[in-house]
């Protein structure tokens, strides 16, 4: 029983982190393009498309937080430990970002401030996050079941890239809302925007996709030997044949589905990154298993999941269902 509670925690907890970087991503996207936006009036349709949505994008954050500190406690206390400094950088910019979302409605003077206040936040959490990915995705060094590294281990070289990675990423899933909250000459220089935010994305996916198998042998063995080699292909081969669409619907000017492909082509990212760490939920050493917390926790944390997942996803749905359609900068919806 306690083996299915954890693969079962194992899914809560990578479906909350995916959608939270699914929609906190678009969110932070546009918020990386927000200084690059034409004009003052343009920023406002940009804000406007996020403002009844974004802090309700952040409640995935909460939840797989919250998730891998109730079912699995010991790698809730090895990852802050080695993440500490990145983390506590990626809540800061995200604070700032939300005052400066609050105070650039109602500064004059001051509003070019909270513009670069709201950019620069942005850039930075998004930059964080995949800082530690990258780091996540190296290995954590753990003796005795506890963090051994040091404050800095996850400076490398690789974390840097992937926390560059990341900010591309981001930006093409936040160019391409626009271009469905959009029109005019805006949803244009979104279009163009996109196009290279598309080879960019493109680049780093090939970049990282080698660069992770040569640090690590064992994800190396995992995706090149026999028989896994044929199993897996498909996954690259999606991501070649979305991004091929991607790059077509945005030359077609298609409204949603470059949005739909862009998220796709993270979901595939995602498959990968899932394939290569498995069932490590502390790479390299520490599996889901091993880190999970005491049965009783399980059999009690599950009834609160089971309750909060379709209120999360019910109350999500209605929102961007009643926000649907596009924006202006007079006017949040039209």
């Amino acid at each position: 029983m306690e083996s299915y509670l954890t693969l079962a925690y194992a899914g809560i907890i990578a479906f909350g982190v995916f959608m939270y970087v699914l929609m906190d991503g678009f969110d932070l996207g546009v918020g990386i393009l927000f200084r690059t936006a034409p004009t003052d009036r343009d920023r406002d349709v940009l804000m406007n498309s996020l403002a009844p949505i974004w802090d309700g994008n952040e409640t995935w954050l909460v939840l797989g937080g919250a998730g891998l500190l109730g079912a699995f406690p010991q790698a809730y206390s090895i990852l802050l430990s080695a993440f500490y400094l990145p983390l506590s950088v990626m809540l800061i910019a995200l604070i700032f970002r939300g005052v400066a979302f609050e105070f650039r409605f109602k500064a004059n003077r001051s509003r070019y401030l909270w513009d670069i206040a709201f950019n620069l936040g942005s850039a930075i959490a998004a930059f964080a996050q995949g800082v530690v990915l990258g780091a996540f995705v190296q290995g954590v060094d753990v003796v005795a079941r506890q963090y051994a590294g040091g404050p800095f281990d996850w400076l490398t070289p690789f974390s840097l890239v992937t926390g560059v990675a990341m900010m591309v990423g981001y930006a093409l899933l936040g160019v391409t809302w626009l271009i469905v909250k959009t029109d005019g000459a805006l949803q244009d220089w979104a279009y163009g925007i996109a196009m290279r935010l598309v080879f960019g994305v493109v680049v780093f996916m090939a970049i990282i996709s080698l660069w992770t198998p040569m640090m690590d042998h064992q994800i190396a063995e995992r995706w090149f030997s026999w028989p896994n080699i044929a199993f897996l292909s498909p996954v690259p081969v999606a991501v070649g044949i979305v991004t091929f669409g991607l790059h077509r619907a945005i030359r077609a000017k298609r409204e949603v589905a470059p949005f739909v492909l862009a998220m796709v082509m993270f979901l595939l990212g995602y498959i990968g990154l899932a394939i290569s760490l498995w069932p490590n939920v502390v790479p390299p050493s520490i599996s889901i298993w091993e880190a999970a917390s005491a049965v009783e926790s399980q059999r009690f944390l599950i009834y609160g999941f089971v309750i909060l997942l379709p209120v999360i996803l019910g109350y999500t749905s209605y929102t961007y269902w009643v926000f649907r359609g596009k924006v202006s900068a007079d006017e949040g919806h039209y």
